[in-house]
């Protein structure tokens, strides 16, 4: 099979794996070699699902003696195979690089005879790029679980992050859908790298030129929607995986139909992508803005509100804390009011050192008025104009369309499934705010 042909075939392939982060690593190349990998990420492009891309994101092959029910490279589901030698790629990669149509390297595989074949094969591949070519370029491999230990440390040496899939949000669920997968395998490996990322680095505060071993640290990815797992089950899992393992970044995936299955939704059944987004944006806020997802979600309400972000809905649940005094608040108090952010929050606290602050000098400090002066006063006056209460601000947030199925959510109801793409121009500008993390 020709080379391109193995290329439309396998980066086809990879297309269902988010789990594509360029930052955390600042490397220049030494002399003589080629490229390099900025700690800012490397360009990005976006597909026309609006999933970042960044990398050249390929498989070394698609065969896979795994039969797992929602993957379309599943070793039951009838499509072409293909499969690159380490060279193939490594020249591959090349090729790209010096025409300027990438600056790095994702690279994740089908398990070909075993883990461990598998992963020799792509350590293999990173080798001949690393010494051969001596490319410094970013390069985020997948660690294959069930790989020996051994095999793990070599890939992480050769690569700048790893990712390990924990695929779906429960035991249960993969011992239905994925049955020659199980949790110990896949959760070994996070382990054995956040050790192993340790160790290092008290190993170049010894030794100057020690090896460096995933400098960029490793990330995980979950598939949302293939399963009936809430997301408060979901984000639980993510604090607890940021919190033992030191992640990065834990990616959702919202679930894509790809074959009929009793166990599965319809084929016909569309991708949860605005509950992707929103627990995009809960994730956020378990990173950045000192959020549990006990404060988030609970018991009673598993799931996130469709029409208001995360942030928005804590605070109108939450209205007996507001209005707050933006003069007087810490900052992880005016990290908590819609409409500022981590940005917007340092701004602040900064400018009110010179003197105290009101609602146009907070526009100039970044911060979304629209959202924010429903919750906040300045030297103790609302917003001309304004009254604070639940319902005025909810009416702000939210188009009559919106604040309809919020009403019928809150009251029990089904309510309707928003969309992503045809929407109102208030929640257009929601997401579009929400990408920059001022939440």
């Amino acid at each position: 099979m020709d080379v391109f042909d193995k290329l439309k075939i396998l980066t086809d392939a990879a297309k269902f794996d988010v789990a594509c982060t360029s930052s955390g690593v600042d490397r220049k190349a030494s002399p003589g070699g080629i490229g390099n990998a900025s700690s800012y990420g490397i360009c990005h492009s976006f597909a026309a699902d609006g999933r970042c891309i960044s990398l050249l994101k390929v498989l070394l092959t698609n065969v896979c003696v795994y039969d797992c029910k929602y993957c379309v490279n599943r070793r039951t589901n009838d499509s072409p195979r293909a499969l690159f030698t380490p060279r193939e790629l490594a020249e591959l990669t090349i090729n790209f690089y010096r025409r300027n149509y990438i600056e790095g390297l994702f690279l994740s595989s089908g398990v070909i005879k075993n883990p461990d074949y598998t992963c020799e094969q792509m350590i293999e591949a990173l080798r001949i790029l690393r010494e051969e070519y001596r490319f410094a370029g970013y390069i985020h491999a997948k660690a294959i679980p069930g790989a020996d230990d051994a095999l793990i440390h070599r890939l992480g040496v050769l690569s700048d992050r790893m990712s390990v899939n924990i695929e779906l949000p429960s035991r249960q669920s993969l011992a239905l859908l994925a049955p020659d997968k199980s949790k110990t395998s896949v959760l070994k490996p996070m382990e054995l790298i956040k050790n192993r990322i340790q160790e290092n680095s008290k190993e170049l505060v010894r030794y100057r030129h020690a090896p460096k071993f995933v400098p960029a640290g490793q990330s995980t990815q979950m598939i949302v929607g293939a399963t009936p797992e809430t997301d408060f089950k979901i984000l639980t899992l993510a604090e607890g995986l940021y919190s033992k393992y030191r992640l990065k970044r834990v990616f959702y995936s919202a679930y894509i139909p790809v074959a009929e299955n009793s166990l599965l939704p319809s084929i016909d059944t569309k991708p949860p992508l605005l509950r992707e987004h929103r627990l995009y944006q809960a994730d956020w806020l378990l990173r950045y803005y000192g959020f549990t997802s006990g404060e988030l979600l609970d018991d009673r309400n598993q799931n996130f509100n469709p029409c208001v972000d995360p942030k928005c809905n804590w605070a109108l649940n939450h209205m007996e804390l507001f209005p707050m005094e933006v003069n007087r608040a810490h900052y992880e108090e005016l990290l908590r009011v819609p409409g500022v952010g981590v940005l917007s929050a340092k701004r602040i606290v900064k400018a009110r050192r010179l003197g105290p602050l009101d609602f146009d000098g907070l526009k100039k400090l970044g911060v979304v008025l629209k959202r924010a002066r429903y919750f906040i006063t300045c030297g103790g006056k609302t917003a001309e104009g304004l009254k604070i209460t639940h319902d005025a601000a909810l009416k702000s947030l939210l188009s009559e369309k919106e604040l309809d199925i919020y009403r019928s959510l809150a009251s029990g109801g089904e309510g309707e499934q928003l969309s992503l793409f045809e929407q109102p121009a208030a929640l257009r500008e929601e997401f579009r705010k929400c990408l920059t993390g001022q939440m």
